[in-house]
């Protein structure tokens, strides 16, 4: 269960940083509480950048968006569980299968040492994602929006605790799917910003406003002259949302 503060529903990507430049970086910011690990940092540093960041007081949102048959997804969420990765990514289009056994097997690791059972979230589709590149690259008819709901509805009758969608789809989705259904959207950006790789974005204040659980950001606030400062704004943003 979130708690009312707005520091508890913002995540911050650690991407792009070695090991030492995000556990410095993690301390160095006041009030921080989530920090997502992805490919590039986990890559470098392995499980114990993990527990390392848990050891400086954060909960970590473990982002390896694992996309295998049932029986490797399954064994890679125990592992996650078992390491304390409180939020686990998986790829909604693994199917159904493996989204079951990936959400059993999370909830097994997790209670064989005692840990709070873990949410998974299943991604559906990334923000990077443009519709008629989508349509044309993988061959598909329908929306970016049908496609997220497609993959929102197999995640939820899988058991699966929520997604990842981006907060274009996040409205739609939230009509649909209660808390504590959760929905965890990245490409948030504030006004002005650079938009990089993200093609499907939104105001911090407005996703939360349209049911978002919580929000990943990363260069908005790791790229800023001053991180602390510009995620002290993030959460004042939030005030009242």
């Amino acid at each position: 269960m979130l708690s009312a503060d707005p520091a508890d529903r913002i995540i911050v990507a650690l991407d792009g940083m070695t090991p030492n430049q995000a556990l410095t970086f993690s301390l160095d910011v006041a009030g921080l509480r989530w920090v997502k690990v992805g490919l590039e940092l986990f890559i470098q540093a392995g499980p114990s950048v993990v527990t390392q960041l848990q050891q400086q007081g954060l909960r970590v949102f473990l982002d390896l968006k694992f996309h295998d048959i049932p029986a490797t997804m399954a064994s890679s969420c125990r592992y996650a569980a078992v390491l304390g990765a409180e939020l686990i990514t998986v790829h909604a289009c693994a199917g159904s299968k493996a989204l079951k056994a990936s959400q059993t097997a999370a909830i097994e690791g997790a209670q064989s040492v005692g840990l709070a059972i873990p949410t998974l979230l299943a991604t559906t589709v990334l923000t990077s994602w443009e519709e008629k590149q989508m349509q044309r690259d993988l061959t598909l008819t329908e929306s970016i929006t049908q496609r997220v709901l497609t993959l929102t509805k197999l995640a939820a009758d899988s058991g699966v605790g929520g997604c990842v969608c981006s907060p274009l789809e996040t409205a739609v989705l939230r009509r649909q799917y209660p808390d504590p259904f959760a929905l965890v959207t990245p490409g948030i950006r504030f006004k002005g910003d650079d938009m990089t790789d993200q093609a499907r974005v939104m105001g911090p204040r407005e996703t939360v406003a349209a049911g978002a659980s919580q929000l990943v950001i990363g260069r908005p606030i790791t790229k800023a002259e001053h991180p602390g400062l510009a995620f002290a704004a993030c959460c004042r943003t939030l005030v009242g949302s």
